[in-house]
């Protein structure tokens, strides 16, 4: 019978090897792309949870990015998401921080001035 120690030696080089393998040689994944989705009026609006007339109303006024083919209107899920981060408000700890960037920027400036 084999001695259960040489066993796991033998295992732990096995793991130690196949370790430094994939330290050397990193198997890179390719990042799959997603195809746009498109979506119909009723998507769109089903998406942004608003009213089939509310999405003709901002696409007639310009509000909305569209796609016209015809006379069938279709949206990118990727820019109504952009949409709706563009009306996204600042929390109040963002808008600190920002003033915070601004005021010690603009001290510099006004002390090289002197």
């Amino acid at each position: 019978m084999n001695n259960p120690f040489e066993v796991i030696e033998a295992r732990l080089s096995v793991i130690e090897k196949l370790l430094l393998d994939l330290k050397n040689n990193p198997k890179t994944v390719e990042p799959t792309e997603q195809p746009e989705r498109l979506l119909t009026v009723y998507d769109a609006a089903e998406f942004l949870n608003l009213t089939v007339p509310t999405i003709y109303s901002k696409v007639s006024k310009g509000e909305l990015p569209v796609m016209k083919r015809g006379k069938r209107l279709y949206f990118s899920a990727n820019e109504l998401m952009e949409y709706l981060k563009a009306g996204r408000k600042k929390s109040n700890a963002e808008i600190e921080q920002e003033a915070k960037a601004y005021l010690s920027n603009n001290k510099k400036g006004l002390n090289n001035g002197k």
